[in-house]
């Protein structure tokens, strides 16, 4: 079984940066690819960004250009920075974990992040 923990969210300006992280646990970190996603108040949860166990990435509209994904293999943590965030930002950000072996997916409970204008 995995487990995700998220860290990172709280209060910023628009504008500002924050930092998400994501560590796991267990050995099938390598083995998987990441991804973040995001639900705001009274929308649906949407894609914000993946990177493959090969380091591919790939962002959505809204966030390419200020978001940038990343992983630590040896520290199974995968990261979001992100830069010049705005109010639409606001949301609670999921990490995701799926297993290229069997394509199993794991969610972590998330971490609330509020940008003020």
């Amino acid at each position: 079984q995995v487990q995700l923990v998220e860290s990172g969210g709280g209060l910023v300006q628009a504008g500002g940066s924050l930092r998400l992280s994501c560590a796991a646990s267990g050995s099938i970190f390598r083995l998987s690819d990441m991804a973040w996603y995001r639900q705001a108040p009274e929308k649906e949860r949407e894609l914000v960004a993946t990177i493959t166990m090969v380091s591919s990435t790939n962002y959505a509209d809204s966030v390419k250009g200020r978001f940038t994904i990343s992983r630590d293999n040896a520290k199974n943590t995968v990261y979001l920075q992100m830069n010049s965030l705005k109010p639409e930002d606001t949301a609670v950000y999921y990490c995701n974990l799926k297993t290229v072996p069997g394509r199993r997916d794991y969610w972590g409970k998330g971490t609330l992040v509020t940008v003020s204008s």
